[in-house]
């Protein structure tokens, strides 16, 4: 069996599986169309950026919000239409932007937008609470002429709020279903970046991550998801979690287009202090670093531990992905991470610690908001507990109202022993001993049904190395089990993007894993990952 059938097909022992219901199809000029691909047909005159954002929101209306339902995009952007008209005429008077001119884009509803739209988290408490101005991302972004589609759905809060909780599944916004079997979830909380991107709802999208909530649902969803190292990408503007651990980064089909995204993105912002390490660090063309090679010659750390206990389907496809990058030259050295399960609750504390600071400097940026602190919000979420806490509670919100300020000494010592075990300890120590040019682990997957009541149990994505030390990590689509797909992440030391990319763009290129969803109803037969 070669490569490329192994990667489009059931194996063996999965071939029972049966597939239930028939793949809706719709036709569509664009589908699985790059951002180069966009790029050119406005160039050539085929096409113009009003037609293009014209086509997905069509599309979001015809296949997000009837037919098939995903319901990825909590809100579309009234003024669309107009920005593409506007990068339309620029671009006939000579004037281009950047590579991301007129290109249509989706963000994350934690995103502050200073127009016709809201940013809520997917919280009905921010309904009336309007952002001053936008994002700092967001404003590099309509400075690189990209056209803002609309704002897509999340787990609420990023899902902070509970430790039971159904990710994809928003007060405001619902249920974000998978693109690839309808009942299966999402994973979060970028869910509905991941499954509007899957679908061709747009060209790129926004995702943000704490632990996981753009490399997990970028692997449940078949795509190419990017977490930068923390200050690569300003927080300011993003609704947070953690300040030691939160970022911005591109949720995209292609490696290339994730490349793209990210050099429109990144920037010094003097509001987001953890910015300033990133000068002379980052790059407005990252695709320069896109190697068709790139594996030729990589040392890639094989963390042995995260790969075990995956059951014979997922298995199969994750070794057959080691197995491709071995053939296109890389050297893999199996490697043990010298801090792994040694972190704990420290992670965690700091979560909490850091969210109860955040949320109130960050409220106190709204205008007109009646929710001052983390109080108001948990006493919102009881007022309106028929709709708040339907489907789960608010436990996480009530252990972060616990914490004391960030000068506590539990703060500062859980603080202290993240960095040192995920760091120094860790991917430095790892990376060091064996030379290594990055390491690789499962991204997660294949997605799990979607269970209201219970609530979620993923499939062992691993996220929290490159998360807690604030390291920049890349998942790619490495293939499926029936039609779930799975993906695989390349981490890194701080600021290793260029790396990085050029690696997972070579494992890319040489798999070509990444199939278009067909919106079955459901798949049976796979229990796990």
């Amino acid at each position: 069996m070669n490569r490329r059938n192994f990667f489009e097909l059931v194996t063996a022992t999965a071939a029972s599986a049966s597939v239930i219901g028939k793949p809706i199809r719709a036709e569509f000029k664009w589908l699985e169309a790059t951002v180069s691909d966009l790029r050119r047909g406005m160039e050539s005159g085929k096409v113009s950026s009003a037609d293009l954002a014209k086509a997905y929101l069509r599309r979001i209306e015809r296949m997000d919000r009837k037919g098939p339902a995903v319901n990825s995009v909590i809100e579309v952007n009234p003024d669309a239409m107009a920005i593409a008209r506007e990068m339309d005429r620029e671009r006939k008077a000579g004037k281009v932007r950047s590579p991301m001119h007129g290109i249509p884009v989706l963000l994350k509803d934690n995103t502050d937008t200073a127009d016709k739209m809201l940013t809520t988290a997917g919280s009905l408490a921010l309904m009336n609470c309007k952002p001053k101005r936008d994002a700092f991302l967001v404003r590099r972004l309509r400075e690189a002429g990209a056209v803002i589609l609309g704002k897509t759905n999340l787990s609420e809060w990023a899902n902070f709020r509970s430790s039971r909780s159904t990710s994809g599944w928003s007060a405001r916004g619902g249920l974000t279903r998978n693109p690839y079997a309808l009942d299966r979830n999402t994973s979060g909380s970028s869910a509905g970046s991941g499954a509007a991107v899957a679908a061709n709802f747009c060209s790129v999208a926004v995702g943000t991550e704490t632990d996981g909530s753009i490399v997990s649902p970028s692997s449940y969803c078949g795509i190419v998801g990017l977490k930068p190292t923390v200050g690569l990408v300003s927080r300011s503007g993003v609704i947070p979690i953690s300040k030691t651990q939160d970022t911005a980064g591109p949720m995209t089909r292609t490696v290339e287009d994730a490349a793209i995204l990210l050099g429109a993105m990144g920037g010094v912002d003097d509001e987001d202090e953890v910015t300033r390490e990133s000068r002379e660090k980052t790059h407005k063309d990252y695709t320069q670093f896109l190697k068709r090679d790139g594996l030729r010659g990589a040392r890639i750390g094989v963390a042995r531990q995260y790969f075990r206990n995956r059951n014979e389907h997922s298995g199969r496809v994750i070794d057959e992905a080691l197995k491709a990058m071995k053939d296109e030259g890389a050297e893999l050295i199996d490697v043990e991470m010298p801090s792994f399960g040694k972190i704990g609750d420290a992670e965690f504390q700091v979560m909490l610690y850091e969210f109860k600071d955040g949320i109130e400097r960050y409220l106190a940026t709204r205008d007109g908001c009646p929710h001052k602190n983390l109080a108001d919000l948990i006493a919102f979420n009881e007022k309106h507990a028929e709709k708040e806490l339907a489907v789960f509670g608010q436990e996480t919100f009530l252990r972060a109202q616990e914490k004391g300020s960030l000068r506590d000494k539990a703060y500062l010592e859980a603080l202290e022993k993240c960095g040192k075990l995920s760091r120094e300890e860790g991917i430095d120590a790892v990376m060091d001993e064996h030379k290594l040019d990055a390491i690789v682990v499962p991204s997660g997957g294949p997605a799990h049904r979607t269970d209201l009541v219970w609530g979620d149990r993923g499939t062992g994505g691993i996220s929290s190395p490159a998360a807690v030390s604030g390291y920049p990590s890349i998942t790619v689509p490495a293939g499926f089990v029936t039609e779930l797909p799975l993906g695989i992440s390349f981490f890194g030391r701080g600021y290793s993007e260029p790396t990085l990319l050029k690696i997972a763009y070579a494992f890319e290129q040489a798999t070509r894993a990444r199939r278009a969803p067909k919106f079955l109803e459901t798949v049976d037969g796979i229990s796990g990952a």
